[in-house]
């Protein structure tokens, strides 16, 4: 972007650049400023107010002269900086620094001062821009060695002065010849990043919101005839009652000459093009093939829609082609201040009633409800709508995002948060593109709310096509045991899913492990009795009611398990019952349906889950999740767009009876242009109403403002006892964590803590001339001298490379001593034999030394070295490494072979609190060795909490720490030893989630 006439002292540095939410939703783009935005820089000028031109030159200041041009768009990338913010590839805004010295006058280093100044185009005030702006030039300023910046502010500039005093630096106010004086040491601080993740968090939830609230939306690729993805899209937009302006764009409306918006498409406006409707447009569908894309998303842009839905196909998917395509659609779009859900996505559903919006392929509006499912697959989508339909369950909203090129799962991670229509998150994700971002949200949102999570695509050793994620190292298992340390509930299939969500979202979290079982099958009261044990879970002795029990017998059981202080859960088991006439007494179980609800409903307080298995028990499951009021149907509209009469919603095609296949899509969806798994045969039935009958209350009409939540009568039922125990458990142990994370743990202090001489050593390691840039292995004493000073001893060795050297060490160490292998392929490896312990005397040992080189090979091939003896205990491994994805990642294990093979190893995130050791040590499925299995002696759990700390601490204090290992570490029943340990250092990898706040970049190059 530089021009060749006046090349600045430093290349471009295009890393600077980056996109950014803004608080009101939208995005704009943050890139530094050449030589070649002088026309730009005079056009943002000339917009600008007189008052901010005064608040920034603190006099009248009309126009810019050329040699203010100038100054303003030269810049050497080093002292004098400058960044704007662009939408549209206009500037809306602008900061500069210059380096200043202790005078205030221009300086280069080492002085590590600069001035900065702000100017916002009065259009674009008030949406955050100069935070986002403040943001990245800290960033800029500390990558260039500036340390502070000073900020000269009038005070009736009083949203500038609230810019800086906001931003949660440490920061020096005074009142200087009439203005105010601000000093900002630019080091992050708790608070400052606590402000950044706030607004990161509001922005990027406003920008999902305006997505799912648009008050008008315009189906791009709605084709004259019947059929086709644009014109499914926009009849189904129709049926589900959406309460916006919605209007038809095709381009072959243009050709054919006419008056815009003369024509209509299922009764509403048709326009050849996004301009031509001449009414703002909010959301735009997109539908058509992906070549014609970039001149539709233009289209859009320049007239001010706020977001995309990209359904067309031909992207990343398809290839290298593709992935260039998808990258330069993001760019296009996010150039315009315009989100894209897509390409290749399914489409959006907001069930809300002063909504209504279904911009999607799916034909049928699913049930209002307290459920957010997010998928990156539309055949899952269908399958998870579909599924949840069966059982009785509402959406708030629905989002399968295909590539999710842009709005991903962290996006509505974001907006679920504070969202008071959803109470349950459920997540299908195939990639995690920034897991490490993933992690602290869903952990933050998993603290309000349960976030259920199943991950496809474990075991192909690759991303699915279309999907940009970081490359990681951490093994599947790995990131299922952090995301389960963030509180999220992972489950391994879309049935357990569906299972989940069913229950988390309809009954109450259970207070602890303990489970009342009861009902008229013996048979299947034990099977729900083993499946608790299974899971972890504490069963009570099952209640069996007999085969002659009925309904009221049920409810009175019932009854009395929640009353029972004994219990947490409640399990009931129901079969059909045939009475001496052959004839089922339970009829198709709406009768013991209403009977359990009752029971329910009579307990004073809901602080007990209830679940139901059933067994050919018709119509039980449905009358039990019949308390999920259906939604109200919309209020007809008399216009559409530019007055056109709205068609009446389609009829919603009959049920064929529990568990009959949903009805399919209307429409040649079977010929799906845009590569999307076809809907023929996915439809989404309408949900179930409320039960009638005797005795049966009226529903209440629902206003029309507001989403119909699910009743706290429903009860989730299953057909098998393994899955609602399986269900039962995820709720246990989520609310296990929910109790622990009201409390969380503490890093603890150590006094004996040698900070800055570890940082002194890693610095002289590190800057070494020995020193390689992919970094260095520490030899044995430097990697014990940097564990000292943490407090981390490491029991000497000593080389023996001929027997007389062996008994040297020995006499040195003292008698009795172990001699061992050194060599890699022996190395943790005391089942090959080349460990030999408890050597009393200098004739053992030489012996020892004899028959280890006389079996496994000549001396300088073993390595050996000799320690001395420590007590016996249990072997263990403790070991952090940093990972590019997840980050610094604490892990311990027991020590062997068995361990290995199992891939018995517990993970969790650094820095590591004490309660979170406590739970690495205890989550080993071999963790009774440590605790006195079979009568052995415990051992001292404590010290190895104790060294599990220290080695988080060492690793959080000094990212160069990319990877520790102490193997072994035997623990015995009074302390503990480490034998061995392994320290790397290399220059620490990038930290994005402590950056500026930016989307995901998709530069070409």
């Amino acid at each position: 972007m530089q021009s060749a006439s006046d090349q600045p002292e430093h290349d471009y540095p295009d890393h600077w650049e980056a996109d950014v939410v803004l608080r009101d939703g939208g995005t704009a783009r943050i890139r530094p400023i050449t030589a070649d935005d002088a026309d730009r820089l005079v056009s943002f000028y000339e917009q600008v107010s007189d008052e901010s031109k005064y608040y920034r030159f603190f006099a009248p200041y009309p126009r810019l002269s050329a040699k203010d041009v100038h100054r303003f768009t030269h810049h050497d990338f080093v002292d004098r900086v400058g960044l704007a913010a662009t939408v549209g590839g206009e500037f809306i805004a602008t900061v500069r620094y210059d380096r200043i010295n202790d005078r205030g006058l221009p300086a280069s280093a080492p002085a590590d001062e600069a001035e900065v100044a702000f100017l916002v185009q009065d259009a674009h005030q008030g949406r955050g821009v100069a935070s986002a702006l403040l943001e990245h030039i800290a960033a800029v300023a500390r990558e260039r060695d500036i340390r502070r910046f000073a900020a000269e502010v009038l005070p009736a500039n009083t949203k500038m002065i609230k810019v800086f005093t906001d931003a949660g630096y440490t920061q020096k106010r005074s009142f200087e010849d009439g203005s105010v004086r601000l000093h900002l040491d630019l080091e992050p601080t708790d608070r400052s990043l606590a402000v950044q993740r706030a607004r990161e968090q509001r922005a990027e939830a406003r920008s999902v919101q305006r997505l799912l609230t648009p008050r008008s939306v315009a189906v791009v690729g709605a084709g004259r005839a019947p059929g086709g993805v644009g014109r499914t899209v926009l009849r189904n937009l129709l049926g589900a009652g959406f309460t916006g302006r919605v209007y038809a764009v095709n381009a072959a409306l243009g050709e054919a000459g006419g008056t815009a918006g003369a024509v209509e498409l299922d009764g509403v406006p048709a326009y050849p093009s996004v301009a031509a409707i001449g009414e703002p447009v909010d959301l735009a569908i997109v539908a058509v093939p992906a070549e014609r894309v970039p001149e539709v998303v233009a289209d859009c842009g320049e007239h001010g829609v706020q977001g995309l839905v990209v359904l067309s196909a031909g992207y990343a998917e398809s290839g290298a082609a593709g992935r260039e395509r998808q990258r330069q659609l993001v760019r296009q779009a996010r150039s315009y201040g315009m989100r894209i859900i897509g390409p290749n996505a399914f489409g959006i559903i907001n069930t809300a009633a002063e909504v209504s919006l279904n911009a999607s392929l799916a034909p049928q509006m699913p049930a209002a409800g307290r459920i957010g499912l997010f998928t990156q697959s539309g055949a899952i989508g269908i399958a998870l709508l579909a599924g949840l339909h069966r059982r009785g369950a509402g959406l708030s909203s629905f989002i399968s995002a295909g590539n999710r090129a842009d709005v991903s799962g962290n996006d509505f991670l974001q907006h679920w948060y504070d969202d008071p229509g959803t109470d349950v998150v459920l997540l299908y994700l195939e990639s995690i593109g920034n897991p490490r971002k993933f992690t602290r949200l869903a952990r933050r949102t998993a603290a309000v709310k349960p976030v259920v999570v199943v991950k496809g695509a474990r075991h192909s050793g690759s991303a699915p096509p279309g999907h940009r994620v970081p490359v990681t190292r951490v093994p599947h298992a790995t990131v299922s045991a952090l995301l389960r340390q963030a509180g999220v509930i992972r489950v391994d299939t879309v049935t357990e899913l569906v299972d989940a969500g069913l229950l988390l979202a309809a009954q109450p979290l259970p207070a602890g492990p303990r489970v009342a079982i009861l009902g008229n099958s013996e048979s299947l009261g034990l099977l729900t009795y083993d499946a608790c044990l299974t899971e972890g879970l504490r069963p009570l002795r099952p209640l069996d009611l007999t085969t002659a029990a009925e309904p009221a017998d049920f409810r009175d059981a019932l009854a009395a398990a929640l009353a029972d202080e004994t219990s947490d859960a409640v399990v009931v088991n129901a079969i059909p019952w045939v009475g001496e006439n052959g004839a089922t007494e339970f009829g198709d179980g709406e009768v013991l349906a209403a009977s359990l609800r009752e029971a329910v409903a009579s307990a004073p307080a809901p602080t007990k889950p209830v679940v139901v298995v059933h067994v050919e028990m018709g119509g039980l499951a449905e009358a039990l999740a019949a308390a999920t009021s259906t939604r109200p149907t919309p209020p007809e509209r008399g216009t559409a767009g530019a007055g056109a009469t709205r068609p009446p919603a389609p009829p919603a095609p009959a049920s064929a009876g529990p568990g009959a296949a949903p009805a399919p899509a209307a429409g040649p969806a079977a010929n799906h242009p845009t590569g999307h798994d076809a809907p023929t045969g996915s439809g989404v039935p309408t949900g179930p109403g409320v039960p009638t009958g005797p005795g049966a209350p009226a529903a209440p009409a629902a206003p029309a403002s507001s989403t119909t939540p699910v009743s706290p009568g429903a009860i989730p039922a299953y057909p098998a006892a393994e899955r609602a125990v399986r269900a039962l458990a995820e709720a246990v142990r989520y609310g296990q964590w929910r109790r622990q994370a009201a409390e969380p743990g503490r890093v603890p202090e150590y006094e004996d803590i040698d900070e800055a001489g570890a940082a002194a050593l890693i610095e002289r390691v590190l800057g070494g001339e020995d020193a390689e840039p992919q970094g260095v292995t520490l030899d044995t004493a430097q990697a014990g001298e940097l564990l000292a000073r943490y407090g981390i001893a490491v029991l000497p060795t000593l080389p023996a490379p001929t027997s007389d050297a062996a008994v040297s060490a020995a006499a040195r160490l003292g008698y009795p001593v172990a001699l061992k292998t050194t060599a890699p392929h022996l190395r943790h490896r005391p089942d090959l034999g080349g460990v030999r312990l408890d050597l009393a005397s200098e004739e053992q040992l030489r012996a020892a030394y004899a028959e280890l080189t006389e079996v496994l090979g000549k001396p300088e091939e073993l390595q050996p070295v000799v320690q001395a003896m420590v007590p016996r205990g249990v072997d263990t491994v403790v070991r952090s490494a940093i990972d590019p994805a997840v980050g610094a990642v604490l892990s311990f294990g027991l020590s062997g072979a068995a361990s290995e093979l199992l891939g018995d190893t517990a993970h969790r995130l650094v820095p590591a609190t004490d309660r979170d050791v406590a739970e690495l040590v205890r989550s080993l499925r071999t963790a009774p060795l440590l605790f006195g299995w079979r009568g052995s002696a415990p051992v001292d759990t404590p010290a190895l909490e104790e060294v599990l700390l220290r080695v988080s601490r060492l690793v959080d204090d000094h990212p160069e720490v990319v990877a520790v290992s102490l193997e072994p570490v035997v623990v015995a029943p009074r302390g503990l030893s480490v034998l061995g340990a392994t320290v790397r250092l290399a220059p620490p990898p990038p930290r994005t989630d402590l950056g500026p706040r930016s989307l995901p970049s998709y530069r070409t190059a």
